[in-house]
């Protein structure tokens, strides 16, 4: 998306996650933004992984995105949609976060760090800890990921 009110966001903007679960970053140009939602889950196409070319729903927009991101930036009012695009967004269906830690049933020694989608980067500090304590003292020290 593009947004030329100047009160906007600066290019170096990080990662917003709104409560609705819409999203925003930086494009690192100016103006220029990456956001998105996942659709509702009655709305969630049921696309196979290997499948290349996934239906784009850009109405999605008008109707999710926008508003929520008007309402939490309101510079945003003036955004313009340049693309759409769909894709996989990986992550564990039970809280949507990340799986960190040890439980595999037939391999108690396998440790799981898996799960975070396209917030992997932004974790990688604090999971490469966590995943060190749990080696290194079998238990989480810095920072409490045990729930």
């Amino acid at each position: 998306v593009h947004c030329d009110d100047q009160a906007r966001p600066p290019p170096d903007a990080p990662l917003l996650f709104d409560t609705t679960g819409v999203y925003f970053r930086s494009d690192r140009a100016p103006g220029r933004y990456v956001c998105g939602v996942s659709p509702p889950a009655h709305a969630d196409p049921d696309v196979p992984a290997a499948q290349a070319d996934f239906p784009v729903d850009c109405d999605l927009f008008d109707d999710a995105i926008w508003p929520a991101l008007a309402s939490r930036v309101p510079p945003f009012e003036a955004l313009k949609l340049t693309s759409c695009w769909a894709g996989l967004y990986e992550y564990n269906t039970l809280d949507q976060n990340g799986v960190l830690g040890f439980g595999h049933p037939l391999h108690p020694s396998l440790l799981f760090a898996t799960g975070f989608s396209g917030h992997g980067l932004q974790h990688a500090p604090g999971v490469g800890r966590a995943v060190a304590e749990l080696i290194d003292h079998g238990a989480f020290e810095s920072i409490d990921l045990s729930r």
